[in-house]
């Protein structure tokens, strides 16, 4: 089986894209597992620019087939913000916990409003002598005022999501995956894994 490098080193996020892509005909492994302690900045000002950056850079450095995916959370009573800073919202050495409390201390002068939002993913893959294909999904939903959930991170207990009345953090796996953002990108993507393997396979 071949090998698919996927740029991160957030553990909770490698056990979501590993379920994520179990469909896809690759064993996937994390920049840890191979070695790679270069960091790529994060430089964009898009998530589809962060993806494709993050994904050709560690794929060149590994000579790999490599996934990388850039998400966030936009929130339109903040013209879109965290965005692009979400993973990196209030500055280094914040943790999810830290960074929901901000979010919602920023909010505060709007409890009023309907705090309209969205997940949004890029997911780009990077092959050697081929090039990068893009992949995108979007979740819209609402912020509440208070965490609720335990599952999922980041964001996911402050993102209500309508069709289901719950928030992300408060739905299983499983059932997250059906609907995310990660997991409508992810699953494009693994369409493309699977006919990228049928036509980079050698004949024995």
């Amino acid at each position: 089986m071949k090998k698919l490098l996927v740029a991160t080193r957030n553990d909770r996020k490698m056990i979501e894209l590993s379920d994520l892509l179990s469909e896809s005909p690759y064993r996937l492994v994390s920049l840890d597992q191979i070695g790679i302690k270069h960091e790529v900045e994060e430089t964009e000002d898009t998530f589809k620019g962060n993806a494709i950056l993050k994904a050709e850079s560690y794929g060149q450095i590994a000579n790999m087939t490599t996934l990388a995916d850039d998400s966030g959370i936009e929130v339109d009573a903040l013209n879109g913000e965290p965005g692009v800073l979400s993973a990196r919202y209030g500055g280094e050495g914040l943790n999810d916990k830290d960074r929901n409390e901000l979010l919602l201390a920023n909010l505060r002068k709007f409890e009023d409003i309907r705090l309209s939002a969205r997940f949004k993913c890029v997911v780009a893959v990077y092959q050697p002598e081929i090039g990068t294909e893009v992949f995108e999904g979007k979740i819209e939903g609402v912020i509440v005022h208070e965490p609720r959930g335990k599952n999922g991170f980041g964001y996911d207990p402050l993102f209500f999501y309508p069709p289901k009345g719950k928030t992300l953090a408060e739905i299983c796996a499983k059932e997250k995956h059906m609907i995310s953002h990660r997991g409508k990108a992810v699953r494009k993507a693994t369409e493309y894994l699977i006919r990228l393997s049928v036509r980079t396979r050698r004949p024995r």
